[in-house]
Formats: structure tokens, C-alpha cells, sequence
């Protein structure tokens, strides 16, 4: 098999799957804006290439000799599609062949409000419409941001406002998304199709911060808010309220519109989705919740 091209290494999903194709014995070109952060993946044989998607030049050069790309979706909200798409063209005129993108789950299923999907929606069209073959890996909600960014703040501040609802997810551990890509990147017959990436359980919001009070032994009073609830939530935080409003210098460096409408995805049952994709690809079961949150409960306050 040729080289594998992997976007964003330095990052979570990237450099575990950078590795994990490395001690495979896989060929592996790791991109990054940030190539210091990959002395490790370059120790085990990878070549470290600098790219960014914000800027086609030496795009094309950085993905010279690849054959499939792991194109991870980047977390710029709103101009996402534009750095996908530069990413995409440079693939095409590099000779790439197979682009596996990590999408979201239930984002095109008609009629669905979650502004974190319109960035992938445009993506995956601009991935059909390239005349290379795609692979869509369809993520679910992380385990590991509940167990940190949704757990921490819940814990510390006694409550959590929610307007999830009692809509379900199939929330999912990055282990496992990152094990899928692993596998549609090494095995044949993934072109040209769509996975639903999911954990084993569909939780709604409410309970999921339940077992957190659970295991942690302090209660987290879930209040059920509405979507202007929650956004007065995210103003009393500090957050923008639309991408286009971030700056580098912003305190959080999310826009609430984004966390906004994902909560009212759910709530609507557009992420109430069962599938078996990730164990049947990679012959393992899926991480439960309670398995990951237990692995992150060190972080939580005393």
C-alpha cells in the first residue's frame, strides 16, 4: 500500500492515528501547521511535512506521494468547508487517490439545525462531487468531552443548564472513531461510503451527567432550558454567539451558536442513531461511557 497522509497530526485524533498506522508498519505523512509538535512521529519513521489549510501554497507539495489522506475535520466553525476544500484541491493535483473525512452523525438527514454541520454537509458534497474516492466517518459526540468539558464545570458548579432534553445520543470514545479511520485507511472496500460512528448506548444529556454524579458522589442539578436559556448560559460564560464574531483574542474560543443547535440536534433525535459500523470494521466493541469517564475521573474536582 502507498503513503498515508495524515491532516492535523499534532492534534488528538491525528497523532493517535499517525501512530497507530505507524506501528503497523504503514508509511505515514504527517501534516501539521505545527511540525516541532511531531518529533515523536518523525523518531517512529514518519515524514513530517508543514501544511495549512488556510493558505493553498505548498499544499500541493505537502501531499506529494500520498495515496489515501486522513482528512480531519478542522475546528475553525464557519470556515471549515473553505479549509477542507483547499485541502481537497491539493489532494486532487497532488495524485491522491481516497480522502476517509471525519464528519458528524445524523448531518444529513434533512432538516437538521446544528450549525457544527453545515462546515461537514459542505464538505462531504465538495468530497462527492471530486472525482476521488471518500470514505465518510460519521462521529458521534466524544465520551472524553463529556468526561471533561461537560464533567469539570458540572462538578464544580453543583448544576449544568441542558437543552438536550431527553433527546438521545450514541456518545462515542475517540478511541474508537480513531480505530474506524485506522481500518477504513488499511482494509479495501470503504470507497464511496458513509459510516455512522457511535458508542455502544444511547444516552440523553440528563443521565449522562447522572453517572457522572454517580461515580463522582456529588450531585449535578441538570436544569432544562430552552434554546435561549442556553444561550444566556453561554453569554454569562463569555462565549460569542456566532462564529463570525471570534477573534484570536476571544476568551472562549467557540461561538455558543455552535454548542446551541448540536443540543437542539439531539433534542430533535437527529443523533438517535444505533449502529454497529465500528465493530463490525474493527472487530472490537466500542468503549462504554462509564469505561471512559472512569479513565478521566482524576480530572475531576475533589
Amino acid at each position: 500500500m502507498g503513503k498515508i497522509i495524515v491532516s492535523g497530526a499534532s492534534g488528538q485524533f491525528g497523532h493517535a492515528a499517525a501512530e497507530q498506522l505507524l506501528d503497523m508498519g504503514q508509511e505515514v505523512i504527517a501534516l501539521s501547521r505545527s511540525t516541532d509538535r511531531l518529533a515523536d512521529l518523525a523518531a517512529k519513521g514518519a515524514e513530517v511535512r508543514a501544511a495549512d489549510f488556510d493558505s493553498p501554497d505548498g499544499l500541493v507539495e505537502a501531499m506529494q506521494g500520498g495515496e489515501k489522506l486522513l482528512l480531519i475535520s478542522t475546528t475553525m466553525v464557519g470556515q471549515r468547508a473553505r479549509q477542507h476544500g483547499n485541502a481537497i484541491e491539493a489532494a486532487r493535483a497532488a495524485g491522491v487517490k481516497h480522502i476517509v473525512y471525519t464528519s458528524l452523525l445524523g448531518v444529513r438527514r434533512p432538516g437538521n439545525p446544528s450549525v457544527e454541520g453545515f462546515d461537514h454537509i459542505a464538505t462531504e458534497e465538495l468530497l462527492e462531487q471530486s472525482g476521488l474516492a471518500w470514505t465518510m466517518l460519521r462521529n458521534s459526540l466524544y465520551a472524553e468531552a463529556v468526561a471533561t468539558a461537560m464533567a469539570i464545570p458540572a462538578l464544580a458548579a453543583g448544576t449544568k443548564a441542558e437543552n438536550a432534553g431527553g433527546g438521545r445520543v450514541p456518545i462515542v470514545s475517540r478511541d474508537d472513531c480513531v480505530a474506524i479511520a485506522v481500518a477504513v485507511l488499511t482494509q479495501e472496500g470503504h470507497e464511496n461510503k458513509a459510516y455512522d460512528v457511535t458508542g455502544p448506548e444511547l444516552w440523553t444529556l440528563p443521565d449522562a451527567m447522572g453517572l457522572v454524579a454517580e461515580m463522582a458522589g456529588k450531585p449535578i442539578a441538570v436544569q432544562d432550558v430552552d434554546d435561549e436559556g442556553m444561550y444566556r448560559y453561554f453569554d454569562s460564560i463569555g462565549a460569542v454567539r456566532r462564529s463570525e464574531d471570534l477573534t484570536p483574542d476571544t476568551p472562549i474560543p467557540w461561538a455558543s451558536e455552535g454548542m446551541v443547535t448540536f443540543g437542539q440536534s439531539i433534542r430533535e433525535g437527529f443523533m438517535d442513531i444505533e449502529s454497529d459500523d465500528v465493530e463490525r470494521i474493527t472487530g472490537r466493541k466500542p468503549r462504554a461511557l462509564r469505561s471512559v469517564l472512569e479513565q478521566h475521573q482524576g480530572m475531576w474536582p475533589a
